[in-house]
């Protein structure tokens, strides 16, 4: 595997370099969910008023980038559970974690297009990446039925899946989704 799919951290960057690293991918991020395939690195650059070496220095190739978004987002994601785990009870952390995946996927989804127009085998990153979000959830529902406020009855993955499909699209569609989310979260929880 690469380095630039791999899910581990890279070496640690000065404080300069990571903040312009994580202004690129922040601009990038925003620039693919909203132009899709057709935002070119030349916009990135212009967006963040930094230097064209500055985004080659960090990201080699246009592939090396729409991964390294893509990845970032992962990576938020697996760290907003383990924060959430550490800081609200089980039930309210399941709750704002499965919120937090519902954007992700509305970002991966808008990102889908360019991610397959751009890199080859998407098949090795998805592998990856659907690893580390299972696992994550994995742990936030462990964590509810240990509690003994989640029943199991419901395979994480399946909760995965059953999010998955409340993303839209159009007016409203993030409001619905947070509304699907607690209909989600008040069919697991065991009534007292």
């Amino acid at each position: 595997m690469s380095e630039s799919n791999s899910l581990s951290t890279p070496r640690k960057l000065r404080a300069d370099a990571q903040r312009n690293r994580d202004l690129i991918l922040t601009i990038a991020r925003e620039e693919f969910a909203r132009q899709g395939a057709n935002v070119t690195l030349e916009d990135i650059v212009r967006l963040s008023g930094l230097g064209v070496g500055t985004l080659y220095r960090h990201f080699p190739t246009r592939e090396a980038l729409i991964e390294a978004v893509y990845l970032s987002e992962v990576e938020k994601l697996a760290a907003a559970a383990r924060e959430l785990a550490e800081s609200e009870p089980p039930v309210e952390a399941l709750r704002q974690w499965m919120v937090c995946f519902v954007e992700f996927v509305a970002t991966k989804s808008a990102m889908k297009e360019t991610l397959s127009a751009m890199i080859a085998d998407t098949k090795e990153l998805y592998a990856n990446s659907t690893e580390l979000i299972r696992s994550a959830m994995n742990t936030l529902v462990e964590r509810g039925v240990a509690s003994g406020e989640i029943q199991v009855v419901i395979d994480p993955l399946d909760l995965l899946r059953a999010l998955s499909g409340v993303v839209g699209s159009g007016p409203n569609s993030e409001e619905s989704a947070r509304r699907l989310v607690d209909i989600l979260i008040a069919g697991i929880c065991i009534r007292k």
